[in-house]
């Protein structure tokens, strides 16, 4: 087998995919309490939510960028370079467009509504926010200004994008610096739990202060160190170089999600005791590379144990798993339609958030079902036309194929 053969289709990695999607809903209904910034704010907050909120923060976007990194180099072993750019291309760039036009739009409206009112166009309404968000409206509160279209959550697709198109040309050094890697530096299994954690401490410790979170591709570098770091490794682990790493995940799952939720203690108690003072500049430094290792010691036990509870595929995960893009597309703007329209009624805010969740899902899951059978939207909103079966080999004994 070449280095740029893909194994057989890993079952569990439809698995690791639906539940970093699953992670979503209730982040993002959270952030619509805690005191963090966001589109729209609930009229009571509740900071006691944020403890838990960091339990995923640090870890569960990079996981998403650890699954599409392998999964693109499956897909490169199928079709090579051309065909990376031009799947990607259609499956990403597409719904980016779709969504920047359509489906974030309510999410802006009901941001300049809530924040900036008196920046509304017109009369105040939708179409007429519309009409003005599509012309490139710029909407100011303060030195602070929002500039439309604009992508929000869909953020991810043109980072996944860039990376995608920059592996498929990368893709044959890659390979060989994973074999390197392996022979020179990987000696115990030890090494893939310890070695991946020194590129995201490096990059929080010494990119985060100068280049802080954007999300606007270009003038992101401490992003793209931290999640091209996770989508190459990723990659690398589909490669037969890379992939003693599933073998290893697995047998040290426990120990894996032990560290991290030992991590995430330190985090939150660090959080809680300089939460309105200034901490030590060494402890501050200390605190991120901290966190660095819980983002991967959580993706690490999250690849552990995706291989014990999806140890094959069926057909029920394959559906749901045909699902996550769709509902990741369009659950963030339902939340914000779903908050705005429960907001007058007062509900005691832990109904209300249930309320959320459940029919932030409700609503994705009901328009998926729709729309995958409407040929002329379901491209626009990441559904995949109906493909054929594909042939599964089970992991032996639980453990990954090579």
């Amino acid at each position: 087998m070449n280095s740029l053969t893909a194994p057989s289709r890993l079952p569990f990695l439809d698995g690791l995919r639906l539940a970093a999607f699953a992670l979503l809903i209730p982040y993002h209904v959270g952030m619509y309490y805690v005191s963090w910034g966001w589109h729209v704010k609930s009229a009571t907050l509740h900071p006691g939510l944020e403890p838990f909120m960091l339990l995923t923060s640090p870890w569960r976007l990079g996981l998403l960028f650890f699954v599409a990194g392998a999964a693109c180099q499956g897909l490169m072993a199928r079709r090579g370079p051309w065909g990376v750019w031009r799947d990607r291309s259609r499956r990403l760039l597409l719904p980016l467009v779709f969504g920047m036009a359509v489906i974030v739009v309510p999410q802006t409206y009901f941001e300049v509504q809530t924040q900036m009112p008196a920046q509304l166009p017109g009369d105040g309404g939708y179409f007429d926010f519309w009409v003005a968000y599509l012309q490139g409206g710029h909407f100011c509160r303060g030195t602070e200004c929002l500039v439309t279209p604009t992508w929000n959550h869909l953020w991810f697709l043109p980072y996944l994008w860039l990376y995608a198109c920059v592996g498929a040309l990368l893709a044959p050094r890659l390979a060989r610096w994973v074999g390197t890697a392996r022979s020179r530096w990987i000696a115990s299994p030890w090494s893939w739990c310890l070695l991946p954690v020194l590129p995201l401490a490096a990059a929080r410790v010494g990119l985060l202060s100068a280049f802080p979170s954007t999300h606007d591709l270009v003038n992101d570098l401490y992003n793209h160190a931290q999640y091209g770091w996770l989508f190459a490794l990723g990659w690398a682990v589909r490669t037969p170089a890379g992939s003693a790493f599933w073998a290893h995940a697995l047998r040290a799952r426990w120990a894996l999600l032990g560290t991290a939720l030992l991590a995430w203690v330190a985090t939150v108690t660090y959080f809680q005791a300089y939460d309105t003072a200034t901490p030590p500049e060494a402890l501050r430094m200390a605190m991120r590379v901290v966190w660095a290792a819980l983002c991967w010691w959580a993706i690490a036990a999250a690849c552990g144990w995706a291989q014990r509870a999806f140890p094959q595929e069926t057909p029920r995960l394959r559906a749901w798993s045909a699902a996550v893009f769709c509902l990741y597309v369009l659950h963030q703007s339902v939340i914000v339609l779903l908050a705005m329209a429960l907001k007058p009624a007062g509900l005691p805010w832990g109904w209300e958030a249930l309320l959320l969740i459940v029919g932030t899902a409700a609503v994705c899951t009901l328009a998926f079902a729709v729309l995958r059978h409407v040929p002329g939207l379901r491209g626009l909103v990441g559904i995949e036309a109906p493909r054929s079966p594909v042939k599964v080999t089970p992991a032996p004994g639980g453990t990954a194929p090579a």
